[in-house]
């Protein structure tokens, strides 16, 4: 202790037939004195070290009883700086440190530094294994309690036999007949089963997965009806009108009926909200006996809805067309994708360009899930797709399919089928059948003045409500049976919330009647135009008119003046005069270039003094004496 190699006489030499030795001459290393200034600095430095020395014994416990005894009852500063490298638990490079110290007080700064260094690196030592310890005691436990649960249930004779359940999914598997590369995936699957624990987490996922596979009708088809008569007749019965849409289903039919082989018709229904879209659909189920499946797009963002989710994701399930598929037990039902207009797209994908293999016909014959991962056909589906605004649907995906247009039901229409469907449903569902009748001048009045729409929901709604208060007062007592007339309705509601539509009743100067086209039907849409003597010539145009109607009556001002002289209009009233065009109903935004002849015809009966016939029928020809044909 206390000495170094010097390094002089170092070599190697020979001994007794080539013996190789290293030998050296070595002498002891004089170590500074402590300074009188510097023996507090020095005492306080000892101090520390026992007080780190205990610290690292707490870390280090198999230190020898003599060593610690020797370092606890010493106070020599030289003989701890010398004693404690050597006995402790330090790289050889720190214990040479140490010594190449020449001072006293910088070995004990330097043992003290690397002291402390030992103490921190042993507490994250301990810290580390006690967390692996506990993690391994955990599983060992874990492990020791499934054993003892897998003893016990072979004792009371219930235990959970992989293997047993495997071969009975193997069994299921060969059965379906399916093609060589679905079949050897899914027996892979059974094999990893077989040799898993029964009540492991990866054990319930391949369950769930066979599970799915064995649901779907590989092989399950209904046979089509496809009888013209028996058609027609189910669709007369629940629908009234719609003899555009009756004759193109009908039309598919027979199709069908001359060709079984026929693939890819992807009807798309399009029309505004409350015309029977999805009845139509359920009806064409019903025509040709097959199953019927209804699937929501609304909202629809995650491309995993309809290709499904992988399986390596927790909680994975198939898509939205598998699952339906398994909903309707056939390889041919009719699924309807509802609002197909509404699909929605984001960071997850577009649901849109997922759909596109689907109603493919050349692509949906092998149809893969992503969670099924195996091919299904798809080619047998009858595909019935429906959506508001065409104009929305994605192009590629309005390009595979056949769209059929429902336009809004006209007045009579919704007499009828408020009187044949929609009021003998309420009368039953509020137990009203023999005890309220409505009269046809009763439902005219509800369509009248209590709704507008394209369809007939707000109808229904509001015969529901006549109804209801016509319960409330034979639950009361006031009357046994009540007959709604028009004027009962008015009691019964108040007011009229629709008002007449504005028309001209007769031919008038400066007015002049078209059509227009709103989300719930059509419209009368008059326009007038003021003449305004003694002017500058000014224009002015009122009414909520977009862009391409202001340009419209631009254009009509224009085609007046090229053809002033044609219907007797004098060129100095264009300049002596102020013209007023204006659309009533002058909150509701209007624009569109159909109405352009519509403005001119007034204009230009305003200009000329000529009444315009107040038919609205189609504009054809501005001359003065024949203002509409």
């Amino acid at each position: 202790i206390g000495a170094c190699l010097v390094g002089s006489e170092m070599c190697i030499r020979d001994r007794d037939a080539g013996e190789k030795y290293l030998q050296a001459t070595v002498r002891p290393v004089a170590v500074r004195g402590i300074a009188a200034d510097k023996r507090n600095q020095v005492e306080a430095l000892v101090r520390s070290l026992k007080d780190c020395f205990e610290e690292y014994l707490s870390y280090s416990p198999q230190i020898s009883k003599d060593v610690v005894y020797n370092i606890i009852s010493s106070d020599s500063p030289l003989f701890l700086s010398e004693y404690m490298p050597a006995n402790l638990l330090f790289k050889y490079e720190d214990k040479q440190t140490i010594l190449n110290e020449s001072t006293l007080l910088g070995r004990l700064e330097k043992l003290l530094t690397l002291l402390r260094q030992e103490c921190q690196i042993m507490d994250i030592e301990r810290d580390l294994d006690d967390k692996v310890n506990a993690r391994m005691d955990k599983g060992q436990r874990e492990y020791y309690l499934r054993e003892q649960m897998n003893v016990i249930s072979e004792e009371l004779g219930d235990a959970e036999d992989t293997r047993a359940e495997a071969d009975t999914y193997r069994e299921k598997v060969k059965a379906l007949n399916l093609d060589e590369e679905s079949t050897e995936k899914l027996l892979k699957e059974c094999d990893r089963l077989a040799r898993m624990q029964g009540s492991s987490a990866e054990s319930g996922v391949i369950r769930s997965y066979l599970d799915a596979c064995l649901a779907l009708p590989w092989h399950t088809a209904t046979e089509d009806d496809l009888d013209q008569a028996h058609a027609r007749k189910v669709l007369d019965r629940e629908h009234y009108g719609l003899q555009k849409v009756k004759e193109r289903i009908l039309e598919l039919l027979a199709v069908r009926k001359l060709n079984q082989d026929v693939k890819g018709q992807i009807i798309c229904l399009v029309g505004p909200p409350g015309v029977g879209k999805t009845s139509i659909a359920h009806s064409i189920a019903e025509c040709m006996n097959r199953k019927f499946a209804r699937m929501s797009l609304g909202g629809v963002h995650d491309e995993a809805e309809i290709r499904g989710h992988r399986r390596t994701y927790i909680g994975a399930m198939p898509g939205r067309i598998i699952s339906a598929i398994t909903t309707a037990k056939s390889t041919n039902p009719v699924i309807l994708l509802d609002e197909i207009d509404k699909l929605a797209g984001d960071y997850k994908g577009d649901p849109s360009s997922a759909l596109l293999e689907v109603l493919d016909p050349e692509q949906n014959r092998t149809f893969k899930d992503n969670y099924l991962d195996i091919p299904f056909d798809l080619s047998e589906v009858l595909f019935i797709t429906t959506a508001n605004d065409a104009s929305t649907i994605p192009g590629p995906l309005y390009d595979r399919m056949d769209v059929i247009e429902l336009p809004s039901y006209t007045r009579t229409e919704k007499f009828n089928i408020a009187k044949r469907h929609l009021l003998p449903k309420q009368l039953k569902n509020n137990g009203l059948e023999g005890r309220v009748t409505l009269t046809n001048s009763a439902l005219y009045a509800i369509i009248d003045g209590y709704t507008r729409e394209a369809g007939v929901r707000n109808l229904e709604r509001t015969v529901t409500t006549v109804l209801r208060k016509c319960a409330q007062k034979i639950a009361a007592g006031e009357a046994e049976k009540i007959s709604v007339s028009a004027a009962t309705v008015r009691e019964l509601l108040g007011p009229e919330k629709v008002k007449p539509t504005f028309i001209s009743r007769k031919d008038a100067v400066g007015i002049a009647n078209g059509l227009a086209w709103t989300s719930v039907g059509g419209e009368m849409l008059p326009v007038e135009v003021a003449v305004i003597p003694n002017g500058s010539g000014k224009i002015e145009i009122t009414g909520s008119l977009g862009d391409v109607m202001k340009e419209s009556a631009q254009l009509a001002v224009t085609y007046a003046k090229v053809h002033a002289e044609e219907y007797g209009i004098t060129p100095d009233k264009f300049k002596n005069t102020d013209l007023h065009i204006h659309a009533p109903e002058g909150a509701v935004p209007k624009d569109g270039p159909s109405a352009g002849v519509t403005l001119t015809t007034a204009l230009i009966s305003a200009l000329s003094g000529i009444p315009v016939n107040h038919d609205p029928v189609s504009y054809t020809h501005l001359r003065a004496h024949e203002t509409c044909a």
